[in-house]
Order: C-alpha cells, then structure tokens, then sequence
C-alpha cells in the first residue's frame, strides 16, 4: 500500500503516494496477465480510473521504462499540438500589430481592440 500524506485541504482521507516502482510492479503483473485489472485494485487498495491512468503514464514511459511505439507517439503528438498552439498565439498577435501599425491611428485602433469600452470620456 502507499504512504499516507495529510491532505492541505484538511480533509478525512489522507492522500497516499505511490512509489514508481510499486506502480512499475502492479503494472506489470496486470500486462503480463498474472492478475486481473480487478483484482490489483483491490489488493492495493486503488480505482480503476487509477490503474487505467498508471497504464496510460507506462505506455509513455514515465516509470522508466522505454515508452512503447504507441506512447512515444502520443507524446510527439501532444508536443506538436503544444507548438502548434504557441505558433497561433504568435501569428495572432503579430498580424493585429501589423494592423494597428499600418492604421496609424493608435487611439481609433485601441477602441477596435476593446470595442466593448466607449471611447469618449465622462461627460
């Protein structure tokens, strides 16, 4: 079983840890088929939602491990939608700079980016 951590939150249940190789242990029985996802949860006291979790992390080869074909390509793919992600902030960003540069008319152009502000003052 896991080490008990008191919860900040001051709730009942403490919450526990797992040590990497505990997770690389009951994962390998799981995979190797010597128990069954049900019966490793109940002998270590854990959620399947958590078992299914620790597996998803194996594949990826967080424990260690080398990750398997699938994960090493989960990976690349969460790394190129992060990327991909950033290059759209950029270009948004610089093509409204464009925009405000070439108007040239910076207080005109400040009302177009808050178009929910008035521009006038209190009168």
């Amino acid at each position: 079983m896991g080490i008990l951590i008191p919860r900040k939150d001051g709730a009942m249940n403490p919450k526990r840890k797992f040590s990497m190789e505990l997770k690389r242990q009951v994962l390998e029985q799981m995979l190797s088929g010597t128990s069954s996802p049900a019966q490793l949860c109940r002998q270590h006291e854990i959620s399947a939602s958590l078992l299914y979790y620790w597996k998803r992390q194996y594949s990826r080869g967080r424990y260690g491990q080398e990750p398997t074909a699938v994960g090493a390509l989960e990976n690349r793919i969460r790394e190129l939608e992060r990327l991909v992600g950033e290059l759209t902030f950029e270009n948004r960003l610089l093509k409204r700079a464009a925009e405000l540069s070439a108007s040239g008319k910076n207080g005109r152009s400040l009302r177009r980016l808050n178009p929910g502000k008035s521009g006038g003052g209190a009168g």
